[in-house]
């Protein structure tokens, strides 16, 4: 258990700053910046692993039992059209708030949907990890207040031009909602890509990046079509003829590579916490990157002209959404024993 925890934090870390680099990019509109990071992310860098890490990789992918590929696929796209909502949502109300509003959503739903797979735990184990659930929804609540808030103090500022942060917060909460389908996708994938990874002589980790190819590819089969209608729809393409190309791919190869080791690490946690793991690692995963994202939103001032009011609503949101994890960890515990 020890050690799905330690990698689940891990992951989470990954994805917590996997956004960042978008801080950074120059003469990009938000088409030109997630576009290219989605293609990169969801075709270039899965293809590349699972060709140069998984043994027999043809011969598992072509193995895949057709109901299992459509199960996997159709929520691979739902989860795809979330997390490009996600990126849209951070560009409306930033890091921090974006990666609250939208990772908060994502653990009360998806630590909930691998029962619809793996069967409902034992009763103590269920309350403790409804209840985790719960406090995690006072979470997410109180950090769309603690956004409200910053939106009516950035409203003094003449200069502030940024969007409707309602908008934002509906946009990360419907996107949170279809990216649980990554969960769910995991769930019902993992099992025989283990057995498939394994019996092809792979080592027990080269399955999370079975399972990630399909999750990835099946989610850019929307996302990476859809910035190539909006590159075009807004006339974007000629930004990619910037001087600063260079910095700006690096950038969104950083975030691609960070997002996709992220996932990745994460699904090698869940099979390492046991039968509960898709529940309980996805809500330790995600609720650690909430907090990474937090603190690199308030080192790159997103919250400088934030009251202290507001402040502290970010803050208690953060702080109920990693009470109601431990809580879910708690019951994780009580099924071991």
């Amino acid at each position: 258990m020890i050690e799905g925890i330690i990698w689940a934090i891990f992951a989470g870390l990954m994805l917590g700053t996997y956004a960042l680099p978008e801080k950074f990019t120059k003469d990009f509109e938000f088409e030109n910046t997630w576009g290219l990071m989605f293609t990169l992310n969801m075709f270039l860098i899965p293809i590349i692993s699972a060709l140069l890490l998984i043994k027999g990789f043809g011969g598992i992918l072509n193995g895949i039992p057709m109901d299992i590929l459509l199960k996997m696929g159709i929520a691979s796209i739902l989860w795809g059209v979330g997390v490009m909502m996600w990126g849209k949502a951070i560009n409306h109300i930033g890091l921090s708030l974006g990666f609250s509003i939208f990772i908060g959503t994502v653990i009360l739903v998806g630590s909930l949907l691998p029962f619809l797979v793996d069967g409902l735990p034992s009763g103590n184990m269920l309350i403790y990890i409804l209840s985790g659930i719960a406090i995690v929804l006072v979470g997410i609540i109180v950090n769309g207040k603690a956004g409200i808030l910053r939106e009516h103090d950035e409203k003094t500022d003449s200069s502030s031009d940024k969007k409707s942060m309602g908008a934002g917060i509906t946009i990360a909460v419907v996107g949170g909602l279809l990216a649980t389908g990554f969960s769910f996708a995991n769930a019902v994938g993992r099992p025989y890509l283990h057995e498939a990874c394994q019996a092809a002589g792979n080592s027990e980790w080269v399955t999370s990046v079975a399972v990630m190819f399909v999750i990835y590819v099946c989610g850019g089969l929307f996302v990476v079509p859809y910035f190539v209608v909006k590159l075009s729809q807004n006339s974007l393409w000629s930004n990619f003829k910037t001087p600063h190309l260079t910095k700006n791919a690096i950038m969104t190869l950083c975030m691609a590579v960070l997002n996709f080791a992220a996932s990745a690490v994460f699904a090698y946690a869940a099979f390492k916490l046991g039968k509960a793991g898709n529940t309980v690692g996805y809500a330790i995963f995600n609720t650690i990157s909430v907090a990474v994202a937090i603190i690199g939103g308030l080192l790159t001032s997103e919250w400088a002209k934030a009251s202290g009011k507001a402040r502290m609503y970010l803050y208690l949101g953060l702080a109920s959404m990693i009470i109601g994890v431990l809580v879910i960890a708690i019951g994780n515990s009580q099924g071991m024993m």
